[in-house]
């Protein structure tokens, strides 16, 4: 059970992560649901596949999971298409419809689903796939730089607590005075872009999303705190982000 929940919760996660980084580049039409749901279920295939193939799942089973994704909105876009069915039951049901598909596909494959992940050796970009992933999901902000609301601190001050909380990484007690202490910090630097001017708060918010790549970079290189992997990821997703909302300060 414990291997079977990790396939399903790595498949999700892989979704989810497809729909990030490829809405960019085809936007859902908001008008068509029929297709809405082919564009969704394409970002989200897209990911899972490239998953479940990094993961050495088997060719059948990839193309039954992809099938899995699509059905679900299918099921729904037949009567609406013949009238019956409101455009927004359609993404909404395939939606709900989706986990209950994908795991009655891993159902039927239960051995392969329940077995450990065989040891993959990562070499090139795929030894270094959070900051791929980083850099696919800021494209946005690359082409267009942009600012970023003072509230999304937040984010930044509680993530490492957080996370170190759930995995019980906050010892010894001076790891956990330090985390509180950039907690704090900011916390204060929210406070202080809620009430500065207009090109003052811009420019305190892409500060800080910057500094928090250096936090970022230290925890990576002494492997404290977070996975490895995701101090990769949100050192070069702050980066990006930091730059690209002090350019934009600039324009203003």
């Amino acid at each position: 059970m414990r291997h079977f929940l990790r396939h399903l919760a790595e498949m999700i996660i892989a979704m989810v992560v497809g729909m990030v980084v490829l809405a960019p580049f085809w936007p859902l039409p908001t008008d068509r649901p029929d297709v809405a749901s082919f564009v969704m279920a394409t970002n989200m295939s897209v990911a899972m596949a490239v998953w479940m193939w990094h993961r050495g799942h088997s060719a059948r089973a990839t193309a039954e999971m992809t099938a899995a994704m699509y059905a679900s909105f299918l099921v729904f876009l037949i009567p609406w298409w013949a009238g019956l069915l409101p455009p927004a039951a359609v993404l909404t049901g395939g939606h709900v419809l989706m986990v209950p598909a994908m795991i009655l596909t891993m159902l039927h494959r239960r051995a392969e689903y329940t077995a450990p992940h065989p040891a993959v050796e990562r070499t090139g970009l795929l030894a270094r796939w959070p900051t791929v992933l980083a850099v696919l999901m800021t494209i946005d902000v690359i082409v267009e730089p942009q600012s970023m609301a003072p509230w999304t601190l937040l984010v930044l001050a509680f993530a490492y607590v957080a996370i170190g909380a759930v995995r019980g990484t906050l010892r010894p007690r001076r790891t956990l005075v330090v985390q509180v202490a950039a907690l704090v910090a900011y916390l204060v630097l929210l406070a202080a872009a809620l009430t500065a001017g207009p090109v003052l708060s811009v420019v305190l918010v892409g500060s800080g999303w910057l500094a928090h790549a250096g936090w970022d970079l230290w925890h990576h290189r002494h492997n404290a705190v977070v996975p490895r992997a995701f101090a990769e990821w949100c050192g070069v997703l702050d980066a990006i982000t930091g730059i690209s909302v002090l350019t934009y300060a600039a324009t203003l």
